[in-house]
């Protein structure tokens, strides 16, 4: 892909009220997506928020899906929510243990994965600012979107959208186009780092349901042992 392509950027705000870095705990609470002509902010009830957003994305023209740090984090546990609440995305994911990790994957994951979601492809910001030799590495995104002038932009949701934590409507948009604008400002070298998965490929992403399920059958087999002692 040498020419330059479209590139939306997102992010993903969770529920921080118990563990808002595992999708077994935590829901979305809210997920940016900026292009260039615009910037939108999904917030509600969760199912509605993913299948808004898989909806939007379907209709887009074809592109580039830009994250920070989205391999390890956001799209993994979309596809965890996703799975746990039955929704079927355009979302596909494979795991890669050749991609280099600056955190701890999610709970239950064994590594970062590559992604493309409908026709789109997929391309983690970090992995070009962010490099193990980078001083980039141990800033944040906003942090980085500081230091190259980005950010501090008024963000205005779409008309149909509530917002229901102020908080929300400042960071997620922003994240969103701080990933898209960092994309594209080096985008010579972005453009070789898109991820790609094929359908034959794809890997099912269920750990958190797992876990939730063999949580579900240990308080069964709890229950049962003390009705049987009576």
């Amino acid at each position: 892909m040498g020419h330059h392509a479209t590139i939306y950027g997102l992010d993903i705000e969770t529920d921080n009220s118990e563990d808002g870095l595992d999708p077994a705990v935590a829901s979305v609470r809210a997920v940016a997506l900026s292009g260039r002509t615009f910037d939108e902010l999904y917030v509600g009830d969760e199912t509605d928020i993913l299948r808004a957003l898989d909806t939007r994305l379907a209709s887009l023209p074809t592109g580039v899906v830009a994250t920070w740090n989205g391999s390890a984090f956001d799209l993994p546990f979309l596809a965890d929510r996703a799975r746990i609440l039955g929704i079927d995305l355009g979302l596909k994911l494979c795991l890669d243990r050749r991609l280099t990790l600056h955190r701890a994957p999610l709970p239950g994951h064994a590594g970062a994965y590559r992604a493309s979601w409908h026709d789109h492809g997929h391309l983690d910001t970090f992995r070009i600012y962010g490099g193990s030799d980078s001083a980039a590495q141990r800033l944040s995104l906003r942090s980085l979107g500081r230091l190259v002038g980005i950010g501090g932009q008024t963000v205005h949701p779409a008309r149909t959208q509530t917002l229901s934590n102020e908080a929300l409507h400042a960071c997620a948009p922003s994240d969103a186009r701080l990933a898209r604008v960092l994309a594209e400002r080096r985008w010579p070298a972005a453009a070789r780092m898109i991820d790609r998965v094929e359908w034959a490929e794809a890997q099912h992403v269920e750990v958190a349901a797992q876990r939730l399920a063999r949580q579900d059958r240990t308080v069964a087999a709890g229950l049962g042992s003390v009705i049987a002692t009576y």
